[in-house]
């Protein structure tokens, strides 16, 4: 009698934290429903799912039929649930103290809500290191996935990678199972035909070994969301076809984790080193050794050696993000600050209110960039400044800070300047461009300086602007979103061009050329710069009052010089339907369009979504040029531009000795 192997099939559901409702009701429509009722179907088909904490209070909340269907799944045991961290963040990079927090919270809702305290734990973009043992196994959690790549780094045999191992940390001891990539490139890309002779292979394959087990656990959005699956996995009927398939195969046999996790042992000790999935190596390097690696890979592809010994070409690792974008960076320690001022705020004074604010402002995706959108999606970095603006307010509250101070917020070995009032706060670069490249309006839970400047990314090479044609596709079934190309604009060669600069505020020029600034002085409401470069004598202050931030330049003289200052800022409406300009009673255009005007002393930007408006003020006349600020970014459907900020730029010849910019911030009356 032949051996069975057993299917642990598992699939992972996340939508970020402040992606558009419209979005979610799409995933659940074309993937989540129609996978649960596809599988409720069949009982004996047992499988693990894991849902992100935001992402299922959402469905409970606006599909209850489907969320009672899975508790029904649940109760029958034909569905485990998989715990993680409530608002998915990468635990490793995160404060213990977080971590536990956040996996307790989210196994706690498991629990009230599903019916199931979890055993195992989704660990988001399978970012393994050491130091997350700890706070998994005293939540808890018995045994989390990560890929087979990671046991392969450690000088394991894809033969050994068909059970789980054992690791240790701090005197916890945690089992992890490795996901096969030969299945997650497989499911549900490949026929079913194809597919089930590979899972019937491994236990042919396997002639002594009860314990064998084929592991997959992937994105659930292979189901339907990513291009072409809708059709592939449902119309086409390659979901329900693949289950009955394995139902019906005498060498195939699905197990929950919880099940083969409680009757078979280990396969022994292991320590996997700091890694992600193999996709993720390239992604976090930049642009020119990514290329580099990438072209490693295919040459080893092409020798017809990789697979053999592709755990030798390592790239980056996750944390890499934060050295490649310093705005990710900045986030990342802006959230690391106010993560320790709540932890040092009195239990009495803590509310749950506030941890829930710090839990949604580390959620993953708006820190990284890969094959998704992520930190190029304004909408997604808004929604962690939102939960970071209104927590620093919460806690300012209790916990008063200065109106003025400095540290080296970032770690980039350059201090910011703090100022705030408790209405804005303005963060100030103490480099010599003097910029600000944080304003925050406490009101509105909003930063204006939350924009993203151009860089050169790995996939600028497969841009074509000469052709879109996307490769043919040459093999039985659908293309992964990994194997595409695709253009969801045109794009050209000066939309890929790199800044020379961050997209700050109150970035100067003089004749074109950039002005070095040295600090000179400060009040508590104020801070003053002296130009070292100019032909004169000039100086900046930044002010905070009330509702304003106000920007004055002292020249020593007139001269026939042109003065300059670039203002970007982040208005949440981009190119779309809610923002506009507001000129003498009028709408010129919206923020996507290219405005210009001479002699401007008053304009205002007005945005639905922010439900407020800045008003520009210059206290003598200016030319400006609005138009907006683009970035080029892949997803799983292709290139896209995106607007990142609007940039103004205001230009006057030095005919005044002082000129004063005010950005006033207003919330928008009630109706």
């Amino acid at each position: 009698m032949s051996q069975r192997v057993s299917l642990l099939f598992g699939v992972h559901a996340h939508q970020p934290v402040g992606n558009f409702p419209e979005v979610l009701i799409d995933a659940h429509l074309r993937c989540y429903k129609p996978f649960l009722h596809i599988l409720y179907r069949y009982p004996d088909f047992h499988f693990a799912i894991h849902f992100s904490g935001w992402l299922l209070d959402f469905l409970i909340e606006h599909y209850p039929e489907d969320m009672a269907m899975l508790r029904e799944m649940v109760a029958r045991k034909q569905v485990e649930l998989f715990g993680a961290g409530d608002t998915e963040p990468v635990l490793a990079v995160i404060p213990n103290r977080d971590r536990i927090g956040q996996i307790k919270t989210f196994s706690n809702k498991l629990a009230v809500k599903m019916g199931q305290r979890p055993q195992g734990a989704w660990l988001t973009e399978r970012v393994w290191e050491s130091t997350v043992v700890p706070a998994l196994v005293d939540c808890g959690i018995r045994y989390v996935i990560v890929d087979d790549y990671h046991f392969l780094c450690t000088g394991k045999s894809h033969a050994e990678l068909n059970g789980y191992f054992t690791t240790e940390e701090d005197a916890r001891t945690l089992d992890l199972f490795p996901i096969s990539e030969s299945l997650r490139y497989k499911v549900p890309f490949s026929p079913v035909d194809d597919t089930i002779a590979y899972l019937e292979s491994l236990a042919d394959s396997s002639q002594t070994d009860t314990r064998n087990a084929a592991i997959y656990f992937d994105d659930i959005e292979k189901f339907g969301i990513w291009p072409d699956t809708y059709q592939w996995v449902y119309e086409k009927g390659w979901l329900e076809q693949f289950i009955q398939r394995v139902l019906a195969s005498p060498k195939i046999r699905t197990r929950n984790y919880c099940e083969y996790h409680a009757t078979e042992k280990t396969r022994g000790i292991v320590y996997l080193p700091t890694v992600s999935y193999i996709e993720m190596n390239e992604w976090t390097l930049p642009a020119e050794f990514a290329n580099a690696y990438a072209d490693l890979v295919q040459q080893a592809k092409t020798a017809d050696w990789y697979e053999h010994k592709k755990e030798f070409l390592r790239g980056g690792i996750w944390k890499n993000f934060f050295s490649r974008y310093p705005e990710s960076n900045w986030m990342h320690k802006r959230m690391l600050g106010l993560s320790a001022r709540l932890d040092k705020l009195p239990t009495r004074q803590r509310t749950k209110e506030m941890q829930q604010k710090l839990y949604q402002s580390q959620a993953n995706d708006a820190y990284w960039h890969g094959l998704f959108g992520g930190l190029y999606l304004p909408h997604l970095r808004r929604a962690i400044y939102n939960n970071l603006v209104e927590l620093e307010a919460l806690l300012d509250v209790r916990m008063p800070r200065p109106a003025i101070f400095t540290e080296d917020t970032d770690l980039d070995g350059v201090e910011e300047v703090y100022l705030q009032n408790s209405i804005l706060q303005a963060v100030l670069k103490l480099d010599s461009v003097a910029s600000v490249c944080e304003l925050d309006a406490y009101l509105l839970k909003h930063n204006f300086g939350d924009t993203l400047r151009r860089q050169l990314e790995h996939y600028y090479r497969k841009i074509n602007p000469a052709g879109h044609d996307s490769p043919k596709q040459t093999i039985p079934g659908i293309a992964s979103a990994h194997d595409r190309v695709n253009y969801k604009h045109e794009i050209n060669a000066a939309d890929i061009e790199v800044d020379d600069h961050p997209q700050g505020m109150f970035i100067d020029r003089l004749d074109g050329l950039f002005i070095d600034y040295r600090r000179e002085s400060s009040t508590t409401e104020s801070i003053s710069f002296r130009a070292e470069n100019t032909l004169q004598s000039m100086t900046k202050t930044i002010k905070l009052a009330h509702n304003q931030l106000q920007v004055s330049y002292r020249f020593a003289e007139e001269l026939g010089h042109v003065f300059s200052t670039e203002i970007n800022l982040a208005m949440p409406s981009c190119d779309g339907m809610g923002g506009r300009y507001l000129y003498q009673g009028e709408i010129p255009c919206g923020f996507g369009q290219l405005l210009v005007l001479s002699q401007l002393t008053e304009i205002t930007l007005d945005d639905d979504t922010l439900k407020g408006n800045i008003i520009l003020k210059t206290s003598s006349p200016v030319a400006l040029q609005a138009q907006p600020h683009f970035s080029v970014s892949q997803s799983e459907s292709g290139f896209e531009k995106i607007m990142q900020a609007v940039t103004l730029l205001l230009e006057w010849p030095i005919t005044v000795q002082e000129l004063v910019v005010t950005l006033e911030i207003n919330t928008r009356e009630p109706a």
